[in-house]
């Protein structure tokens, strides 16, 4: 029998996970299933853009995987029973002997009332193309409101004032807007949130969302036709619901070669999986850690089962990159363990380099084998294609 490698999830770590192993292996000896709830491969990354109302490429998953040996199986994944060695899919149950967990992350609200029902977000396709429709319903003058600081607020912000010179656009964070960036950074961010005139409202923590604005811990309301909600991330519940260990925040726990420190027939990857980075940092959340952590899993993966040393390796950072719409940007040098440093690219050259840097990210899942340069220095892989198992399973 062949041994059966289950990936859960195709966003930027499955997808890349699967399509590595399929590289890796023989398919002769294994049979890999990617599960995903949606047909096509979507670029996480961008969805500030198609919720501002650029079209993307679609990146169908059957064609992405045709010929490489990897079964594609669009169906919602409801549970995962380790102890069983089984995934249920609605009513359906599908075996595996690994298990490659990398069902990402959801949009979080922190238990602030009023998000569920009012708020929209860019954390999935179906959510940035809602509020794409909303978006051009509001008549000029309107307010459109992003809650959050961090890298998805200020591109959605940006992405949305660009496209939209008609409508007013406010961004209100907890503490300061891009306030971890260099001083640099920040220099060039605030004049470019100037240039595109969005008011910015720091140390604003907010309270409450209702349909008509917002409510901040001083009592302050600020108004809005359409409130988006950046404001973090959370995991699916999934995991939390097995006997895997997990963090507090429902992340699985892995060790340095990405496999559950619980189950050893379990991997983790993305934003699913809390792994230790350079300076014995947890990895944050961002398809700059997904990758490699893919990457890695699959050649750890492949090695166990065809005898071949095991890689050890540290993922560390080089760059944080922030696209300012479509003509600006800010590429943030930064250390391996994700500390900023004074050295800064800001404007044309640095929105090129972010495009190219998505662009890249894409192009990496239909090419797993295949790394950017500033990957190769924190992830140490073999050459070999298709390597044999040891025994089969």
């Amino acid at each position: 029998m062949k041994h059966r490698i289950v990936v859960l999830g195709a966003g930027y770590a499955g997808a890349n996970t699967a399509g590595r192993l399929a590289k890796r292996l023989h398919r002769d000896d294994v049979e890999i299933t990617l599960v995903n709830g949606d047909p096509e491969f979507v670029e996480r990354v961008r969805m500030h853009q198609l919720a501002s109302g650029q079209d993307l490429r679609p990146r169908p998953l059957h064609d992405l995987y045709a010929g490489t040996g990897v079964q594609v199986r669009i169906a919602q994944v409801t549970a995962v029973d380790v102890e069983g060695k089984t995934v249920d899919l609605g009513g359906e149950t599908l075996a595996y002997d690994t298990l490659v967990y990398a069902l990402g992350s959801v949009v979080t609200d922190h238990g602030v009332p009023g998000v569920a029902e009012h708020a929209y977000n860019v954390a999935g396709k179906q959510a940035a193309l809602q509020l794409r429709a909303r978006l051009s319903e509001v008549e000029p003058g309107g307010t459109v409101l992003i809650v959050g600081g961090g890298l998805t607020s200020i591109e959605a912000a940006t992405e949305i004032a660009e496209a939209h010179p008609e409508l007013e656009v406010v961004i209100a964070a907890r503490g300061r807007v891009g306030g971890w960036l260099s001083d640099k950074a920040q220099r060039h961010l605030r004049g470019a949130l100037d240039q595109l005139g969005i008011t910015v409202h720091d140390n604003a923590d907010i309270t409450r969302v209702g349909a008509d604005g917002v409510v901040t811990g001083a009592g302050r309301r600020i108004a809005a036709q359409v409130t988006v909600w950046t404001a973090g991330f959370t995991v699916h519940p999934i995991a939390a619901a097995t006997t895997l260990e997990v963090s507090d925040g429902g992340r699985i726990v892995v060790d340095a070669s990405m496999r559950s420190v619980s189950q050893p027939d379990v991997y983790a990857v993305g934003d699913a999986a809390l792994a230790q980075g350079a300076g014995g940092k947890p990895l944050r959340m961002s398809c700059a850690s997904a990758n490699p952590m893919a990457w890695l899993a699959a050649d750890v993966i492949a090695a166990r089962l065809t005898g071949r040393k095991v890689p050890r390796t540290t993922i560390g950072y080089s760059l944080q990159c922030i696209s300012i719409g479509r003509r600006d940007g800010i590429i943030q040098r930064v250390t391996p363990d994700d500390r900023v440093t004074s050295t800064v690219i800001t404007g044309r050259s640095a929105g090129r380099i972010k495009e190219m840097i998505c662009a890249s990210a894409a192009w990496s899942v239909s090419h797993p084998t295949m790394m950017m340069p500033s990957h190769r220095r924190h992830l140490a892989v073999t050459d070999a294609v298709e390597t044999r198992l040891v025994t089969r399973s």
